[in-house]
């Protein structure tokens, strides 16, 4: 491969400060997690977005979490159709294989992805329309959402209320993987809707009952 290049000069820096620091005071714990393998109690799907930091947020260690990140962290509906999904994959994965107990969709303030979303409904993305967009085919997970906040004038606001509703969308299809449906019902598995607000530092939970978000 021609392309690929050696590591920035600040990045080999940090990693040999990680290796002199937190790993030469840790090494066991490494060890242990590369002799005994990963054995993580919850799965999170949150959105690339740099600036959401799952383990920061949670303050988990090494080996707590088995984290999937994609644009606004949607889960896509069940579709078996032979062809390459990764998003599937990692939710077969961590609850067929790494049997975890919870499974927590993550969504943020900002999402770049949600509000590319908006502007595809109001018309005003064209490139996230054509057939060769990634992002906007995978946004097409969420559109259908889309009249529940089409009315909310603010758009500050109606960005916010829509991406908790790309969490909603994807605990709902999450429900149609058999393997999650079927944990669920045994109690074996448990769905969590969580929304950070990036700024204020602020967490909320989706609550089935009321069918809102409520701070944690």
């Amino acid at each position: 491969m021609e392309n690929a290049r050696p590591l920035p000069s600040y990045l080999v820096q940090r990693y040999h400060g990680w290796k002199a620091t937190t790993y030469a005071e840790n090494h066991a714990w490494y060890e242990r997690l590369a002799t005994e393998g990963q054995r993580p109690r919850a799965m999170v799907i949150s959105c690339c977005d740099s600036r959401v930091h799952v383990t920061s947020i949670f303050g988990a260690d090494q080996g707590e979490f088995f984290i999937h990140r994609n644009i606004a962290n949607l889960v896509p509906p069940y579709l078996p159709d032979g062809d390459h999904h990764g998003t599937s994959a990692a939710i077969e994965y961590a609850v067929t294989a790494l049997k975890v107990t919870h499974l927590i969709v993550l969504g943020h303030s900002q999402c770049g992805g949600v509000q590319g979303c908006i502007d595809m409904c109001n018309g005003k993305a064209p490139q996230l329309e054509a057939k060769e967009s990634f992002v906007g085919r995978w946004m097409d997970i969420l559109k259908p959402k889309y009249d529940l906040v089409s009315d909310i004038e603010d758009a500050v606001e109606q960005a916010r209320q829509f991406e908790r509703q790309a969490v909603v969308a994807s605990l709902e299809n999450l429900m149609s993987f058999p393997f999650v449906a079927s944990a669920v019902e045994d109690d074996s598995l448990s769905l969590h809707g969580l929304w950070t607000d990036i700024g204020a530092g602020g967490l909320e939970y989706y609550d089935p009952a009321s069918q809102k978000f409520k701070p944690v």
